[in-house]
């Protein structure tokens, strides 16, 4: 898998806020807002979250980043594109959402890129 494709998943602000692209701009706000509070509190809860190519880091520079992003319509626009996937699809409804993944299988989702109608480069 490309990797320049798959940090545009990883880093998708939508991911990194955990919203889906249907928020308005205000839900984007205050969750950035929330997040940014959680991580000054060193919250464990705000430390990681999901993307369709496995778990994620979350720090208050990238939550920073994402809100500036989704700011901007044009950015956001392309944003939406990028996070057509539900980050949490691969999990089973029993497992909450910020889960380590059960095994090397469970891990990144290979798909992930085919899914969004990718082609390998060739």
């Amino acid at each position: 898998m490309d990797e320049s494709a798959v940090e545009k998943l990883r880093d998708n602000p939508f991911y990194v806020l955990g919203v889906r692209p249907a928020a308005t701009r205000a839900e984007v706000e205050r969750e950035g807002q929330k997040l940014l509070g959680m991580l000054e509190l060193k919250l464990s809860s705000a430390a990681r979250y999901q993307t369709p190519v496995g778990p994620a880091e979350r720090t208050a520079d990238k939550v920073r980043r994402a809100m500036a992003e989704l700011r901007d319509p044009e950015r956001r626009l392309e944003h939406e594109l990028w996070a057509r996937l539900d980050p949490a699809a691969r999990r089973t409804p029993a497992e909450p959402a910020d889960a380590p993944p059960r095994s090397k299988a469970d891990a990144p989702w290979v798909g992930a890129l085919s899914a969004l109608g990718w082609r390998a480069a060739k």
